[in-house]
């Protein structure tokens, strides 16, 4: 049972994000993607649940993002909606869904509104992509920003690396970041940029900022579940902290599992009709 207490029980809405930036109180949001471990994080205070499009990697075993589907990602978000009731439900538009053409963009997003009942989506990119963003905000549908390393974007990038570490490429996502507020964006999630970067932005948007991998200065934190929980552990960056080790609880828990029914002490004669 979580010691963790709700101070404020309202339904998190994206007014609310901004109220809590407005006050100084932290943002917490952490991935889901299915309906019961969806519920436990809901009832244990999360802000935001973001459907990530790293359901590639954790869920399907992809070494990238960009394979994922729409309908992937509808079938994950409507899964997460129905065991979440405080936390607002984030969907990411996943790779090939929104880039290049705002038409395609608005009626991927309508899509997974509609079918999934989450309640916005995540978007990664600034200027390229800003016709979409404004199109999908149109047809008011909330939308979160995403600069600095960008998944979706990885062949480009080449690699995983801290981005605007030079002034060029620093210069431009703040620019991107504003560009994105000034669309009309509720928030805006930095990720692995250099702390300094990632401070200077929050402190110039009135939208929240939701940092991974980009310091203390950010108005919230986000991490991948199954990272955070230590299922994954294959995945060691140093943003990351781990608070809990479920692989090894798995792996026991299955282990004896095994050696019970093999050895026929399970099921025992309470445990049959």
């Amino acid at each position: 049972m979580s010691t963790y207490t709700v101070e404020d029980p309202r339904k998190v809405t994206t007014r609310r994000l901004a109220e809590m930036k407005a006050k100084g109180e932290k943002i917490a949001m952490l991935t889901a993607y299915d309906y019961s471990m969806a519920r436990l994080i809901d009832e244990a205070g999360m802000d935001v649940i973001l459907v990530g499009d790293s359901a590639s990697n954790v869920m399907a075993g992809n070494t990238t993002t960009l394979p994922m589907t729409l309908d992937q990602m509808i079938y994950h978000a409507k899964s997460v909606v129905k065991g979440t009731s405080r936390a607002l439900v984030v969907c990411d538009m996943p790779f090939g869904t929104y880039q290049g053409n705002p038409i395609e963009a608005l009626s991927s997003a309508i899509r997974i509104m509609k079918e999934s009942h989450a309640e916005a989506v995540k978007m990664e990119g600034g200027a390229e992509i800003i016709e979409s963003v404004r199109r999908i905000l149109s047809a008011g549908i909330p939308v979160m920003g995403h600069l600095g390393l960008t998944p979706q974007s990885i062949n480009k990038f080449g690699t995983y690396a801290v981005r605007a570490r030079e002034e060029a490429e620093a210069e431009r996502l703040i620019a991107d970041a504003k560009l994105l507020e000034e669309a009309g964006c509720f928030a805006i999630v930095l990720e692995k940029i250099p702390a300094g970067l990632a401070t200077r932005v929050s402190a110039e948007l009135s939208v929240p900022t939701i940092g991974i991998g980009a310091g203390a200065g950010c108005d919230g934190q986000v991490l991948v579940m199954h990272d955070m929980l230590g299922i994954n552990k294959g995945f060691s960056p140093r943003f990351l902290r781990r608070y809990a080790d479920l692989a090894t609880v798995i792996e026991d828990a299955v282990g004896n599992y095994i050696k019970d029914v093999k050895s026929s002490d399970f099921p025992n004669e309470q445990e049959q009709y």
